[in-house]
This record gives C-alpha cells, structure tokens and sequence, in this order.
C-alpha cells in the first residue's frame, strides 16, 4: 500500500495544525483568565511578600487535576503548555511527512531539531 502526499498537501496540513493549536491556546487562555477574573478580580495583591508558582502550577498532572477543579490559573496555564506543544507537534508531523515523501535528509535535519528542543526542556 502506497501512500501518496504531495509537498503541498504537507504544507497545508501542517499550516491548519498550526493554525488550530494556536486557536485552541488562545481559547482555552481566554477561558481560564475569565475564570480567573470572575473569582479572584476583586482581591487586592499583596505586594509586602512573595511566594513562587506552587507545585500545582509547574506540574502538568497537578495542573490537570486544578483544572478539573474550575481553577483559571491552571487553564491558562494548561493553554500555555498547548502553544508550548503546538510547534513541538509541528515538527513532529514533519518528520512523519518526510518520511512519506522519502526525504530522508530532511528528516534527520528535522529529528535533529526536536532532540535539540527536547533536551533543552
């Protein structure tokens, strides 16, 4: 079985994945900072102390279960970690495209570049 793609077809799927990944960033940042506003806009900041991210906002699981829990602070953050992986998953297409295409440069070049992002995470 022979699959047949074009360099165009590749192009245009990844533009919509793109496209999509950012939109749905968007709207789910969006969301949360309503959220956010609704339940927390009228508390004062309190400048005198400072206290870092609690571990539930730097954990992708205990993100997971904060939002589940109608938290706004961590669905904006869960939208932040969907930009994040929106061009991850870019790349990640692009070397199955190459390897339909029989591009084998490319996907070593593009291989190259996600192990690069990744370790550097």
């Amino acid at each position: 079985m022979a699959i047949n793609i074009r360099d165009t077809d590749l192009k245009r799927t990844i533009g919509q994945l793109l496209r999509y990944g950012v939109l749905s960033s968007s709207a789910i940042v969006l969301t949360g900072g309503i959220v956010y506003l609704v339940r927390h806009g009228g508390q004062y900041p309190q400048y005198h102390s400072f206290l870092g991210e609690p571990d539930k906002m730097r954990r992708p699981a205990l993100m997971w279960k904060a939002m589940l829990r109608g938290e706004g602070r961590a669905l904006i953050q869960i939208g932040l970690l969907v930009l994040i992986a929106t061009p991850i998953a870019r790349i990640i297409f692009s070397i199955f495209g190459y390897l339909l295409e029989k591009d084998y440069l490319y996907t070593v070049i593009t291989a190259i570049v996600l192990l690069v992002i990744v370790w550097n995470f």
